[in-house]
């Protein structure tokens, strides 16, 4: 059976395609972008990005399908944790 390929729309306007279970970190590396990191285990919620408009925390989730095929992702700020 072929994979299914999800477009990834982000918030830097990139595009690129990612399969389900792919890791969030990754993805985004293809697109250019770095998303935060703090605990590593959900607990800081530094990693906070919002797919769809629901947000979820790439440290403890991988990609998944949705009916759309577009997955629009944009990264959450929190002034904390910004340098």
């Amino acid at each position: 059976m072929k994979e299914k390929r999800i477009k990834i729309r982000w918030s830097n306007n990139f595009e690129t395609y990612a399969s389900v279970g792919d890791d969030w970190f990754f993805a985004a590396e293809k697109a250019g972008l770095e998303i935060p990191t703090g605990c590593l285990t959900g607990s800081c919620g530094a990693c906070e990005i919002d797919v769809n408009g629901e947000t979820v925390r790439a440290c403890m989730s991988n990609i998944k399908g949705n009916k759309q095929c577009i997955l629009n992702v944009s990264l959450t700020t929190d002034p904390f944790w910004e340098i």
